[in-house]
């Protein structure tokens, strides 16, 4: 039988090595392992609700409705989401594949009118929504140099795509978000509906189907700050509910711990949620392409 100590030690083995590593240069590596390996699950959680944050913006979510596509093909776009991220987090800022995911980003962003201020608001929501998940419900604490990991990531993305006045760090970013979402939270009829559109499709998702899509729903609500659910008009969810939702994903963090590392990344990618493309996909071909699109193309 393998003593605790040393079962300890393996499964917090690659924790202590990243904390070796300097998150200035090797950010991408470090972030990569994190969504992948050693917290593949939560991350992609976490992101899913930094979507529904964007939604409350009346600005976003307005546009998101206007375009049509989240509620004519709404599983579509969320594949597209996903994969052009993916495409960045698997192979790398400066990867041939990675550079055309952030092309066709900044090709599709630059076919609306899309204020520099939005679009700073969703890349804090990317960084900040999954630290604030993984210091409730993560299996470990992140360390200082996986923060710093994390953020520089996101500062390389948002100069490839254009972004002007990136937060300089964690604490930068936490403020944008808050006082944001402070100023633009509004009820609107629009973020309402495209919120509500990407709920039905939650509840198809292979590990939800099984369930009836009102549990879905008010499980998914029940992780939905007050300032989040009053923004997108819903009821305030149970209180006990609420609770409950908590303590599970506290508990489900508590027996991941004791789990062994994992040894093959889990990238988004190949989840059985992503169900547009078969394996193949050009990531060129990914997303909308609007007649009256034009170019910020940062990545060159």
């Amino acid at each position: 039988m393998v003593p605790v100590r040393d079962r300890r030690g393996r499964r917090y083995a690659r924790r202590d090595a990243l904390s070796r590593r300097d998150p200035d240069i090797d950010y991408h590596e470090i972030y990569r392992q994190l969504a992948t390996l050693e917290f593949p699950w939560d991350i992609y959680q976490a992101l899913s609700f930094a979507l529904f944050r964007t939604y409350a913006v009346p600005s976003i979510g307005g546009l998101l409705h206007r375009s049509g596509e989240f509620t004519a093909r709404v599983q579509k776009r969320y594949d597209d989401t996903v994969l052009i991220l993916d495409a960045v987090l698997e192979h790398g800022f400066d990867h041939p594949t990675g550079r055309a995911a952030i092309r066709r980003m900044n090709q599709m962003h630059g076919s609306y009118p899309i204020s520099n201020d939005d679009l700073r608001y969703v890349l804090a929501a990317f960084v900040v929504v999954p630290v604030r998940w993984l210091r409730d419900y993560g299996w470990r604490q992140l360390t200082d140099v996986e923060l710093r990991a994390c953020v520089a990531y996101y500062q390389r993305l948002g100069t490839l795509m254009g972004i002007q006045d990136v937060p300089a760090d964690l604490a930068g970013f936490e403020r944008l978000l808050d006082d944001y979402e402070a100023e633009h939270f509004h009820r609107n009829d629009s973020s309402r509906r495209i919120a509500d559109v990407t709920l039905d499709l939650m509840a198809t998702f292979p590990a939800q189907r099984m369930l009836p899509s009102s549990w879905v729903r008010r499980g998914a609500q029940a992780l939905m700050d007050p300032a989040l659910i009053d923004a997108l008009g819903y009821r305030p969810p149970n209180r006990r509910l609420v609770a409950g939702v908590h303590r599970a994903l506290r508990a489900r963090g508590a027996f991941v711990r004791r789990l062994p590392p994992r040894r093959r990344a889990a990238y988004p990618s190949r989840r059985a949620d992503i169900r547009s493309y078969r394996p193949g996909y050009d990531v060129a071909a990914l997303g909308t392409f609007p007649r009256a699109e034009h170019s910020h193309d940062i990545a060159g």
